[in-house]
């Protein structure tokens, strides 16, 4: 008799309250996965994906779902009929899952020691010492450097995808049976993703361990997965292995999923164009404080003197690997950290002024944040969130016409108006990233930073998106600090490029001149990563 599946998914439907009536957002989906083998469930945002892993073991909130239906057994028992105290024995010991965003999954107030220790204390090891050691082999495992030192920090102090290798860290801490990573490696660069992956798959040939992977990114299933399942719409459209489905889709689904990518080259930028925004010698160093009175013993470099020039109608695309100081650079230009050297908007010195004089000036310096979880208030609705910045900026308008205002953004961003009263929690990853575009968007800036605006987004609606900044650019003669680590997206939308790398710029110029002839070692490795993946080398630079 061949070996039961470890899970075993059958007819499973989930549905949400909305408007009175029940939604499915998983609709009869049925799969199994055995042990040591990849399962991959891929789909455009919102097609049920996070919704079908949530609810295999209990997760959605019993306030905006309904109990799921249909039956979901693990090693042979029915996980939607267990009891809850048997449950909880199986999450986080013998069934783990890594959420799409970290920040929102660690707690800001522990440090990473507490809160990876809370997780192998929870499940039996005693003992400070052994528990303080076995997390400094997680944090070294997942490609954290000098993992001594970060024991003590808090998530805020590590970028994005630092945190996102604490969180696998932490699902991996028990030895799982069942790994569920939904989006692991959306904030991550292109380096350390390719390091991540190996480190999935050397895991799970060790410890035999069963992987499902949620992800919108077709190259890593075609890396990392033996099975896929297509999902649109709640259901699963096409399944079978990954060559099969891939190398022979079936479905009209699944091959316009394959041909979606951003398309197209950036124009390229004019010299002469109005300078919106100037920086000169631009630092940002963060004091390393210890001892008893906390006194600075170094500083962190983040930002170390860095000029550039950002015109009218022009894309400054900023890439490197995490920790690398591109979002620092981009907060430091809006002022919203403190920084040192010159900083000019519209050849107005703006690096000394105050809160209150800056003020009028946020209208025309937006920023789209990389985490829309973090960055979108659950208690407002969306029409409150993208109207909050009209009533700061525009108190004259009427309530109609702020409405108006922003159903417009919303539609630009392929969010249908008719759902502007809803709220965050009822959208996808990717449909609340495209709500933060649209807030930046609806006060008509003239230079926007944006924070890895595509990260959380599939690549069908990431080619929309470019699209959509294009447009908008070209019709608003806009100016973009696009920062991000999917250098293909980058490529599509950048015009030009600076390679950043320990708070400095190691290479710098017109985009497809660097696309195509890179001069620096370390730009040559990152495309490498992004256009070439399995030929990504582990001797690439760990971030800091």
């Amino acid at each position: 008799m061949p070996e039961p599946p470890l899970l075993d998914v059958r007819n499973l439907s989930v549905a949400f309250a909305q408007n009175g009536a029940a939604a499915l957002a998983a609709d009869g989906v049925s799969f199994s996965l055995e042990r040591g083998r990849t399962l991959a469930l891929v789909g455009e945002s919102g097609s049920g994906k996070s919704v079908t892993a949530l609810a295999i073991t209990r997760l959605l909130s019993a306030t905006s779902a309904t109990f799921p239906s249909g039956e979901v057994f693990y090693k042979g028992v029915d996980l939607l009929r267990a009891a809850e105290r048997d449950l909880q024995k199986v999450r986080g010991a013998e069934i783990t899952m890594v959420f799409q965003e970290p920040m929102t999954s660690l707690n800001p107030l522990h440090t990473i020691e507490k809160q990876i220790g809370e997780i192998l204390e929870l499940h039996g090891m005693a003992g400070e010492a052994s528990r303080r050691a076995r997390v400094l082999e997680l944090l070294a495992e997942t490609g954290i450097p000098d993992a001594a030192s970060r024991l003590g920090a808090y998530p805020h102090q590590l970028s994005g995808g630092q945190r996102q290798r604490v969180m696998i860290a932490m699902a991996l801490a028990n030895r799982p049976d069942l790994f569920i990573a939904d989006e692991p490696t959306t904030a991550l660069d292109v380096t350390v993703q390719a390091q991540i992956l190996i480190l999935l798959k050397e895991l799970q040939a060790r410890l035999g361990m069963a992987m499902l992977f949620i992800t919108h990114d077709l190259g890593i299933v075609r890396r990392i997965a033996d099975d896929v399942c297509v999902m649109q719409r709640g259901k699963i459209v096409e399944a079978g292995p990954v060559e099969s489905v891939f190398g022979n889709p079936r479905h009209a689904y699944t091959r316009a999923l394959l041909a979606a990518e951003p398309k197209g080259d950036a124009p390229p930028s004019d010299p002469s164009a109005k300078a919106v925004v100037t920086g000169e010698n631009i630092r940002v160093w963060f004091p390393i404080k210890r001892g008893f009175l906390r006194r600075a013993a170094g500083h962190v470099k983040a930002v170390d003197g860095i000029d550039l020039t950002v015109r009218e109608g022009q894309t400054l695309g900023v890439v490197g690997e995490s920790g690398s100081g591109k979002t620092t650079l981009g907060l430091a230009l809006l002022r919203l950290i403190r920084s040192e050297g010159a900083i000019a908007y519209l050849g107005r010195r703006i690096d000394g002024l105050g809160s209150k004089e800056m003020r009028p000036l946020r209208r025309d310096m937006q920023i789209v944040f990389q985490d829309p979880y973090g960055s979108l208030s659950p208690r407002l609705s969306v029409a409150d969130i993208v109207e909050e910045g009209l009533l700061v900026q525009n108190r004259g308008l009427s309530a109609a016409r702020r409405r108006d205002i922003v159903a417009r953004a919303l539609a630009d961003t392929g969010i249908d108006p008719a759902a502007m009263d809803r709220y965050p929690h009822e959208f996808s990853g990717g449909q609340r990233q495209r709500i933060a575009i649209a807030r930046a968007m609806a006060l008509e800036p003239r230079f926007v930073v944006l924070d890895e605006p595509t990260s959380a987004l599939d690549m069908s609606v990431q080619a929309q998106i470019v699209d959509l900044l294009r447009d908008l650019q070209k019709r608003r003669n806009l100016a973009y600090m696009f920062i991000s680590h999917d250098l293909k997206v980058v490529r599509a939308l950048a015009s030009d490029l600076i390679v950043m790398r320990g708070g400095r710029v190691v290479e710098s110029g017109a985009a497809a001149e660097i696309f195509a002839a890179p001069r620096s070692e370390y730009t040559r490795a990152l495309f490498a990563a992004a256009f070439h993946i399995e030929a990504a080398p582990d001797a690439l630079p760990q971030d800091t």
